[in-house]
């Protein structure tokens, strides 16, 4: 057990220093309920791991996508913490060969079940939330989560939705012009607009250039009554 806790902390990238938090975010309450010795199951350590992720999840894509309407933070977080996304991650992590199961769970296939890799991942943060506080709880969070561009172009591609409309009309033509960049190297924000016909229908900023097409595409589309 000790060698395999040593392995799951070194791929977590995060030594702990009361392992007893650790081995209760393994546990699962099939395994506690069949040892007598034990009193708590990860359960609890979900319920805080929860509202910790919610809280670094939130706060990153506050600061990071600043062009973003509140409806619409609301919306990418909510797919960055659903059952899906914790259960990928703690397939990336390889928590389910880690878990502490019963044997009924264990026959059931157990080890694969995304309801038990997202709680048990939920539990997990707020084992290390517990024991280094919430800088090396952001850490292990954001190694997951920081892909944001990607999610975020993924979904909502507005400069795809905005074409499809446009393309109806055969002689309209779209395209999208960089007009202003500012900031230092490690915090740039672009400014793009988007012209039909050379007239600007729609005017975004980013964190990248591809972020900035988004939102010119995005208030264009308002514009023109396609998004409310």
């Amino acid at each position: 057990m000790a060698s395999e806790l040593k392995e799951l902390q070194n791929k977590m990238q995060y030594k702990y220093k009361n392992e007893n938090l650790l081995f209760r975010a393994l546990s699962h309450s099939s395994y506690v309920n069949e040892k007598q010795n034990l009193s708590e199951s990860n359960e609890r350590l979900e319920f805080l791991g929860d509202s910790v992720l919610g809280f670094i999840t939130a706060e990153y894509y506050y600061e990071h996508f600043k062009h973003l309407p509140e409806g619409e933070l609301t919306k990418l977080r909510a797919s960055t913490v659903c059952e899906k996304s914790l259960c990928s991650f703690a397939k990336e992590l390889g928590l389910g060969k880690h878990l502490m199961l019963g044997k009924g769970e264990i026959c059931t296939g157990g080890r694969e079940r995304s309801s038990i890799l997202a709680d048990a991942f939920e539990a997990l943060i707020a084992s290390i939330y517990l024991d280094g506080g919430i800088g090396e709880a952001k850490k292990f969070v954001l190694r997951y989560v920081e892909n944001a561009s990607k999610l975020l172009e993924s979904f909502h591609d507005y400069k795809t939705k905005l074409q499809e409309i446009i393309q109806k009309n055969p002689e309209e033509s779209v395209e999208y012009v960089l007009v202003g960049e500012s900031g230092p190297d490690h915090d740039k924000r672009f400014t793009v607009e988007v012209h039909l016909n050379s007239n600007v229908i729609g005017r975004g900023e980013g964190r990248s250039k591809k972020l900035a097409e988004q939102e010119a595409a995005r208030e264009a589309l308002t514009l023109m009554g396609e998004l409310s």
